[in-house]
């Protein structure tokens, strides 16, 4: 038995909710990082939680157990590299997690093609590893999820930043945009 590795599963549009709730029922670890925002009804304004990655839910699985994923209705695929399941590196996922659960103001964000990398070096998102943009005078870091082409910025003190000794760690083979779904 191999060992569990975080895959992204692409979903019919608008059943992330619905797919995340199933596969946690089903007994499998699911993450649906999603952020809350206002929305305009016609006689008042709700919160509501979106997904930040429209489209995808994250599940931790055995390979060898993939069959009984495709019984969630709503799951469309897993997200492969060259007919293989593509596995995501824990860090990203845990990176995200610490962004929504720990930053200030999370929004998506578009994939970035350049940046300076840096660590935080102390605070709430201590050890975070990111790219430094910035936003109408915001300090933002970006954390990605390399596979799925898909980031996710939260505000951050600069002061907290130190550059990233360069030991970033990136699996070449899923870094090119031939991820297919």
């Amino acid at each position: 038995m191999s060992t569990p590795r975080w895959y992204a599963i692409a979903t019919k549009p608008r059943h992330e909710k619905v797919v995340s709730k199933q596969l946690q029922s089903g007994s499998f670890e699911s993450f649906l990082p999603v952020i809350r925002t206002l929305s305009r009804w016609k006689d008042r304004r709700v919160a509501i939680e979106r997904p930040i990655f429209p489209g995808y839910v994250f599940t931790r699985i055995d390979l060898l157990e993939r069959t009984t994923l495709y019984t969630v209705p709503g799951i469309v695929r897993i997200v492969s590299f060259n007919g293989k399941p593509a596995p995501i590196d824990d860090s990203e996922i845990e990176g995200v997690r610490m962004c929504l659960t720990r930053g200030r103001s999370p929004a998506p964000y578009p994939f970035p093609a350049l940046g300076d990398r840096v660590i935080v070096v102390s605070g709430a998102l201590q050890g975070l590893r990111g790219l430094v943009v910035r936003n109408n005078k915001q300090t933002r870091i970006v954390v990605s999820i390399h596979l799925i082409h898909q980031s996710v910025s939260v505000e951050i003190d600069a002061n907290l930043l130190e550059p990233d000794d360069g030991t970033w760690i990136i699996d070449s083979e899923y870094t090119t945009n031939e991820a297919r779904l």
